[in-house]
């Protein structure tokens, strides 16, 4: 009996000594101050942009019909397959049309023969006049037959261009090089009979348009920014003359991120659109390849640079947060105290967010833990590089640790380390007042 009541006493000891010594230390500690990671904002020269939305379109669409009747003989091309401009791509049965050449070149011939005989009449009419043996009115005669076949032997020639025209036109060739598309009409059917019959269609892919609109307050930005380059490089924006103008243009699909297409604009309509109250604007990209990026009809992300202005603040956007007062960034002051600051928001620039006001380039920005920092509160900043919480950084720091090269982002894995530490924070508060409640009970 001696031997089975030890262990139950002992058992009772260690939890009762454990927290007999929880009790003994009854004062209060503060927890730590909270970490955070805080950076100070990437200062960098910035582009401003004008942004749209426009539609791609072909920069040449063109119906192909068959300009003679006849029996569709051959097709020669693969549906949706590029050609170049001259190809051959249908054959209408030419037999008529040889025969008919044949007909007008026979024509022809007799045309030229009595045009030889009719010459020659005129020759000995005005040889036998000087010498008085044939009347003026014979002379007259044999001019105006000279006249009259070499007239036929002109309409001849035309007949004979005709035909040959129509006898070209039974090889029905691309007018212009691109894609072509489907055959709207099979081989054996009767085409051209009555009203032009259209085989198939061809689109030109390279180069690509893209059309879209800017508003009069735009407009005005952009011709301002005209008149200041011209008297910039020393030329008068008030003299008279015609002057082209072109500005770089950067294009980005729904599927892509960022604007991976450079191209420019070509062309602007020469008034605003008092309806709308804008102006319609083309612009011209490269779209080179068998398969192009850009085809026909597609809604299109347009930015359009405007100017550039240096040493502006820019801070990453998981640093930036909203309520009903705005958006506002939570900067730690020079005492570790979190201060709340308004700001307004600029342009996104590889993942950085542009601040135009309430951040200073020596602030030191929350990036990670917001929700551990309050105004007012005192926390433990770590620094960081913002120039690291850049999309293209973080990117490459990922694939990097994907391949097993390098380990997380910084700003992850602070992130990550912080909130394993407050985890353990909570579960050794939670052990302590789970110590202090059960210690009476122990005790008695």
């Amino acid at each position: 009996m001696l031997g089975l009541k030890a262990p139950r006493a002992a058992l009772f000891a260690v939890p009762i000594f454990v927290l007999a010594s929880c009790g003994e230390e009854n004062t209060f500690v503060p927890p730590p101050p909270p970490k955070v990671t805080v950076a100070e904002p990437l200062t960098q020269e910035v582009t401003d942009y004008l942004e749209f939305t426009g539609t791609t379109e072909a920069t040449a669409y063109v119906e192909v019909p068959a300009r003679v009747p006849g029996v569709l003989q051959e097709m020669r091309f693969e549906v949706g397959s590029a050609v170049e401009a001259g190809e051959s791509l249908f054959v209408i049965d030419p037999e008529e049309y040889a025969a008919q050449v044949a007909v007008e070149e026979a024509a022809l011939a007799q045309a030229k023969a009595r045009k030889v005989e009719n010459d020659k009449t005129l020759a000995r009419a005005q040889a036998l006049i000087t010498r008085g043996n044939i009347s003026q009115a014979k002379v007259d005669e044999a001019e105006a037959n000279a006249l009259s076949a070499d007239a036929d032997v002109k309409a001849a020639e035309a007949k004979l261009l005709q035909a040959q025209i129509n006898l070209g036109y039974t090889d029905v060739t691309a007018p212009i090089g691109g894609r072509v598309g489907r055959n709207l009409v099979d081989v054996g059917n009767l085409v051209g009979e009555g009203e032009a019959t259209i085989l198939t269609d061809i689109t030109t892919y390279d180069p690509m348009y893209v059309y879209f609109n800017l508003n009069e307050r735009d407009l005005l930005q952009v011709m301002a920014r005209f008149r200041k380059e011209m008297a910039d490089s020393g030329e008068n924006p008030d003299e008279p003359g015609e002057v082209r103008e072109t500005l770089p243009l950067e294009l980005g699909l729904a599927n892509e991120n960022g604007f991976p297409h450079i191209g420019e604009t070509d062309f602007a309509e020469s008034r605003v659109d008092p309806a709308t109250g804008t102006l319609q604007i083309r612009g011209v990209f490269e779209n080179p390849g068998r398969q192009p990026k850009l085809i026909p009809g597609l809604f299109a992300r347009v930015r359009m640079p405007i100017g550039k202005r240096d040493n502006l603040p820019l801070v990453s956007e998981r640093a930036i947060g909203a309520d009903q007062s705005g958006q506002f960034v939570l900067v730690v002051n020079s005492e570790n105290v979190v201060e709340k600051r308004n700001v307004e928001l600029g342009a996104l620039v590889d993942g950085l967010r542009v601040i135009e006001v309430g951040v200073q380039a020596s602030d030191r920005v929350v990036v990670n833990g917001m929700q551990r920092a309050r105004p007012g509160a005192t926390v433990e900043p770590e620094a960081t590089d913002m120039a690291s919480l850049k999309t293209s950084v973080l990117k490459e720091q990922m694939a990097k640790s994907e391949a097993g090269s390098v380990a997380e982002p910084e700003g992850v894995e602070a992130e990550a380390i912080d909130d394993a530490a407050a985890d353990g924070a909570k579960a050794e508060a939670s052990d302590c007042e789970a110590a202090d409640g059960a210690e009476p009970a122990a005790a008695q």
